[in-house]
C-alpha cells in the first residue's frame, strides 16, 4: 500500500514540479536506492525484469531508483531528464494474471529508462501494458497480486495513469493530485483504452457511456475498503489543497509524515491506534487489514535544468531524515551493503531499523528525543541544496557534477552520524508508555524474523 501525490508549476512555490511518495511495504522487506547510468545495449539484446524477459531498447537514460530489494523494478524513481513516477497498488474487478507479465515497478523502471517526459512514460507503460499485461506476485512474504495506478511527473506537468488488467485511463494534472490504492478517474478522462467503456457494458458494471464511472465500474469494492485507501487519499487531497500557492519540498516532505488531524491534536498518539491503514505515514500492525508500514520515501523537485532528489533509504517516514541526491553522473554515496530481509548493520536501511523501531516501542516520548534536531538539520539540507543547484547552474557540466556529487556524500554521512547518536539518545530513554498488546506483539514477530535484537 503506498501514497503518492504531485503539484504542478501554477500551485508550487517557486513553479517547479514536485511529486512525493510513501513505498508502503512489509516490514522487513528492506528497501534500496539504486544509481544506473545512462547505457547502450546491443541490437537484439533481451533484459530480464522480475518475471519475464523482454526486448531491450538501444539506449537506456540514467536512473534513480528506489526499490524493495527483490524486485528488478521501482516503488518510485526519476530519470535524467526529470521524470519522476511513483506507482499504487489497486484493487480490481478484472482477473489477476497471476504470472507471464509485468509487474508495476517494473512499468516505472522501464519507463524511467525509456522516456523525455511525462506523457511519452505514460505510453511507455500502456503499449507494454497491452503487449504483456501486468502479473506476477508483488508480495515479499505473502504473495499479493494486484493492477496499478501511476502518477508521472516531469518539470512541465504531470499525468495520473490507472489500470484495471489492460484496461487503463489517464487524466492531466491540473494542479494537484493524489493517488492512494483504489481507482480515483470517474466519468471524464483525457486518454484512454479504446474498449474501456465498452468492456463495462459487457461485463453489466454499466448500462451505457452515460452511466459509466471508471472507478466505480471496474473497483473491487471490499479491498479498495479494507486497505484504508479512501480517508488517505482525503487526506492527501486535502493537505494539498489547503497549502495550494506555498508548497515546496519541505511541506511535501511533512504530508508523508503526516499520521492525520487526530495525531496533531493529540500529542500522546501512537501507531499502535487503529486497524486499517489510514495515515499517509504507515506503521504496520497486527493482521490482515495492516499488513505494511512506510519502507521508504522519496520526494522529487523537478526543474528545467537541475532536479533534486530527496530520499529516506529508510523506513518510517517520521523516524527517517530526506537526504538530496542528483543525476549528474557520479556514483551516489556510499550507503553500506545492499540489504535483504535479514538484519545487517552494515547496510544504511537496517542501520536505521535499529532507531526506527526502538521509537515505536515507546513512539510519542521517544520521538520527541530528536525530532527538533532531526528537522534543523534536514532544513540545513534543503538550504544547502539550493545554494548548491543555484550555484553550480554558472559551472561547466563536470564542475557541477563534482560540486552535487560532494553535498549528496556529505549530507549522507551527517545523517549517518546523527542516526547513530539519535539511537543512542533513544536507546537510553525510559519507556513511558507502551503500545498496545497487539502492536507489541507484531513488531516481537517482525524483530525475531528479520534476527535483529533491541536489547543491547
Amino acid at each position: 500500500m503506498c501514497d503518492t501525490m504531485v503539484a504542478v508549476g501554477n500551485v508550487t512555490a517557486d513553479g517547479s514540479v514536485i511529486l512525493a511518495k510513501n513505498s508502503d511495504r512489509e516490514p522487513n522487506e528492506a528497501h534500496v536506492l539504486v544509481h544506473i547510468p545512462r547505457q547502450q545495449h546491443p541490437p537484439q539484446s533481451k533484459i530480464k525484469c522480475t518475471y519475464i524477459e523482454i526486448p531491450q531498447v538501444e539506449e537506456t537514460y540514467e536512473v534513480f531508483l528506489a526499490k524493495p530489494f527483490w524486485i528488478w523494478g521501482c516503488e518510485m524513481g526519476v530519470n535524467e531528464y526529470g521524470v519522476a513516477i511513483g506507482n499504487e497498488a489497486v484493487f480490481t474487478k478484472e482477473p489477476y494474471q497471476k504470472e507471464g507479465g509485468l509487474i508495476g515497478m517494473d512499468f516505472i523502471r522501464l519507463a524511467l529508462e525509456r522516456a523525455q517526459t511525462a506523457y511519452q512514460a505514460l505510453h511507455v507503460i500502456v503499449d507494454l501494458l497491452e503487449q504483456y499485461g501486468q502479473g506476477g506476485n508483488c508480495g515479499f512474504e505473502h504473495p499479493t497480486y494486484y493492477h496499478n495506478s501511476f502518477i508521472l511527473a516531469d518539470p512541465d506537468e504531470a499525468w495520473v495513469l490507472e489500470t484495471a488488467g489492460k484496461y487503463w485511463a489517464a487524466e492531466r494534472v491540473k494542479d494537484v493530485r493524489s493517488i492512494s490504492n483504489g481507482l480515483t478517474i470517474g466519468e471524464t478522462w483525457d486518454e484512454a483504452s479504446p474498449d474501456l467503456v465498452e468492456h463495462a457494458i459487457e461485463k453489466g458494471w454499466c448500462k451505457s457511456r452515460q452511466d459509466f464511472n471508471f472507478a466505480r465500474c471496474y473497483s473491487d469494492f471490499l479491498y479498495t475498503r479494507l486497505d484504508g485507501c479512501i480517508p488517505r487519499q482525503c487526506r492527501s487531497m486535502d493537505l494539498l489543497k489547503e497549502n495550494a500557492g506555498n508548497l515546496d519540498v519541505a511541506r511535501m516532505m511533512g504530508f508523508l509524515r503526516d499520521h492525520g488531524i487526530k495525531a496533531q491534536q493529540d500529542p500522546t498518539w501512537d501507531p499502535s491506534r487503529g486497524w486499517i491503514m489510514d495515515t499517509l505515514c504507515v506503521h504496520a500492525s497486527f493482521g490482515p487489514t495492516r499488513p505494511s508500514q512506510s519502507t521508504g520515501a522519496m520526494v522529487a523537485h523537478l526543474t528545467k535544468d537541475i532536479s533534486t532528489i530527496w530520499a529516506t533509504g529508510t523506513s518510517g517516514t517520521c523516524t527517517s531524515i530526506f537526504k538530496p541526491l542528483f543525476l549528474c553522473g557520479q556514483d551516489f554515496p556510499p550507503m553500506g551493503k545492499t540489504p535483504t530481509g535479514k538484519y545487517d548493520p552494515e547496510s544504511l536501511w537496517w542501520q536505521h531499523e535499529r532507531l526506527h523501531r526502538r521509537v515505536l516501542q515507546d513512539y510519542a516520548h521517544r520521538m520527541a528525543v530528536y525530532r527538533e534536531e532531526r528537522d534543523r538539520l534536514e532544513e540545513s539540507f534543503i538550504q544547502e541544496a539550493a545554494q548548491s543547484v543555484q550555484a553550480s547552474r554558472e559551472l561547466s557540466k563536470a564542475e557541477q557534477a563534482q560540486k552535487l556529487a560532494s553535498l549528496s556524500k556529505s549530507c549522507f554521512e551527517r545523517a549517518s552520524r546523527a542516526t547513530q547518536a539519535w539511537t543512542e539518545k533513544v536507546a537510553a530513554t525510559p519507556l513511558q508508555k507502551s503500545p498496545s498488546l497487539l502492536f507489541s506483539w507484531s513488531w516481537q514477530n517482525f524483530n525475531k524474523k528479520a534476527g535483529i535484537s533491541l536489547q543491547e
